[in-house]
């Protein structure tokens, strides 16, 4: 019996996962059918319970739902709990809908296949939203030396700053306050924010990058996104885009769903070819 799968959001149609995880199931020898579902947010809770009253195994969530999931479901870790956002649903042995939320160890992953290490590193965050809370406890579990969130508005950076202050110390800043000179530059700096979609990058001093500093973007475009080419135009040591992770974070849930783990980087390199 074919086994179903999909991704949830509104809108949807742009949306990778369905090839992602054909190639991951053609690489295992499983038999998926994994669909994009664009659903009315008045009826996110009903398309749930009927998809896995119908059979299916296992869904990923996308805006605008990821919180909504998080309030359905019972979270499967204190990550979770912490990120109040859950981009994967599933049904445990007992019948119970389980949330988990693979964007941070999918961007942890990630970073380190290409050779960027949180460990004891200078970390500025930009952005305070749902993203950046998403990833925050992956990142904590990491180690670094310190964290930076700098935002637009700072009583939101202020607010994930008291919410994770039992597991590590924040600073937080405002994008006109983020300035190498009067600190110093960062080891890794993660672009959170939504701003690439307008082809805009938040308004920070290029004196928070140094020569060795990675900069990366959790979002993805076939062409350079405004942040990695920001991040290059201040001779950045590196400068990556979202892609690897939105596989990695893929390969995250069809390991929870069906045990399997699969190559990753076949994938990006794929996509990457325009394949």
């Amino acid at each position: 019996m074919v086994k179903a799968f999909g991704v949830v959001g509104h809108p949807i149609g742009h949306s990778r996962s369905p090839e992602i995880h054909g190639q991951f199931a053609l690489q295992c020898k499983l038999d998926i059918d994994y669909l994009k579902f664009d659903v009315e947010p008045e009826k996110f809770d009903s398309f749930v319970s009927e998809f896995f009253a119908n059979g299916g195994v296992g869904l990923n969530i996308t805006v605008p739902f990821k919180e909504h999931a998080f309030r359905l479901s019972t979270p499967a870790s204190e990550k979770v709990k912490l990120s109040k956002a859950v981009n994967t649903l599933y049904l445990n042995e007992i019948g119970e809908l389980v949330g988990d939320n693979t964007d941070g160890p999918g961007l942890v992953k990630d970073l380190l296949n290409n050779d960027i290490l949180l460990e004891q590193k200078r970390l500025l965050i930009l952005g305070a939203g749902g993203a950046a809370r998403g990833i925050l406890p992956s990142i904590i579990e990491k180690s670094p030396a310190s964290i930076t969130i700098a935002n637009r508005t700072i009583e939101k950076a202020e607010q994930l700053q008291q919410e994770f202050s039992h597991l590590q110390s924040i600073d937080v800043v405002g994008f006109e306050d983020v300035d190498g000179v009067d600190t110093e530059p960062y080891d890794v700096i993660i672009n959170a924010t939504s701003l690439g979609i307008q082809g805009e990058t938040p308004n920070i001093s290029p004196k928070a990058v140094k020569s060795s500093t990675c900069c990366y973007d959790l979002m993805y475009s076939s062409d350079d996104t405004a942040f990695v080419k920001w991040a290059l135009d201040n001779k950045a040591q590196k400068a990556i885009d979202g892609l690897g992770m939105l596989v990695e974070q893929a390969a995250v849930s069809f390991e929870i769903w069906l045990g399997a783990i699969p190559d990753t980087r076949a994938i990006v390199d794929r996509i990457r070819r325009g394949e």
